[in-house]
C-alpha cells in the first residue's frame, strides 16, 4: 500500500477518518449507494486486486489484469462505522456468486473486502459469519477478505456516472433499483440535504 493510499493513524485519531476499499460488481452500483450514505465524505471508482500497473476499463474488463472493480470510501467514522458500511455492501450485491454480479460476468465483478487494517478484517469476517450461520443467502458467501493492494482510481467518466446518466439502460435497470433497495430499507444511513 502506498502512502496516498493510506490514512495514518494520526488523522483518524485527528479527523475521524478512514479508509474502505470494497468490490461487489460494477463500481457504478456501489459508488451511486454510498455517496448517498450519510457519514461518507467521497467514493471513488477504481480497480485494485490485480497484476497489471494503472490499468484501464478496458484493460480491466478483458479479465486478464486480475483486478476487480472496486470502490474507495472515505468516511467519518464519528457518524458511521466499518460495520455499517459493511451491512450496507452485504444488502446491495450478491456475495455467493463467484465472480459474477447479475449478467455482469468476469473476475474484474467479484465480491471483495480489501480491508486497510487488522481491525476491519475482523469485523468483515464477523459480519460474513454471522450473515452465514444467519442463513441470510440461500448459497455460500463467497467475497474474498483480503489486504488492501494499490487502488488504482477510475477515468473520469465512470466518477457520479449514475448521478450524470440516470436515464442510460444500465442504470435505469441495474443501478437505480439497488439506490432504490438502499433507500427502502437503509433510510436512517441516508445523508439529508
Amino acid at each position: 500500500m502506498s502512502p496516498a493510499d493510506s490514512v495514518s493513524s494520526a488523522n483518524v485519531a485527528a479527523e475521524g477518518v478512514e479508509v474502505a476499499t470494497l468490490a461487489g460488481g460494477c463500481f457504478w452500483c456501489l459508488e451511486a449507494v454510498f455517496n448517498r450514505m450519510c457519514g461518507v465524505k467521497s467514493v471513488e471508482s477504481g480497480y485494485t486486486g490485480g497484476h497489471m500497473r494503472d490499468p484501464s476499463y478496458e484493460d480491466v474488463c478483458t479479465g486478464e489484469t486480475a483486478h476487480a472493480e472496486a470502490v474507495r470510501i472515505r468516511f467519518d467514522s464519528r457518524a458511521t462505522t466499518f460495520r455499517e458500511l459493511l451491512e450496507v455492501f452485504f444488502a446491495i450485491h450478491d456475495p455467493t456468486t463467484p465472480n459474477r454480479q447479475g449478467n455482469d460476468v468476469g473476475t474484474q465483478y467479484r465480491s471483495a473486502i480489501f480491508f486497510h487494517s487488522e481491525a476491519q478484517k475482523r469485523i468483515a469476517e464477523e459480519v460474513i459469519d454471522r450473515l452465514a450461520s444467519g442463513g441470510v443467502f440461500s448459497a455460500p458467501i463467497v467475497t474474498e477478505v483480503v489486504p488492501a493492494e494499490k487502488f488504482w482510481p477510475a477515468e473520469a467518466d465512470h466518477e457520479n456516472y449514475f448521478d450524470r446518466n440516470p436515464r442510460q439502460p444500465y442504470c435505469t435497470y441495474v443501478v437505480r433499483p439497488k439506490v432504490e433497495k438502499f433507500v427502502h430499507h437503509f433510510s436512517d444511513r441516508l445523508k439529508r440535504a
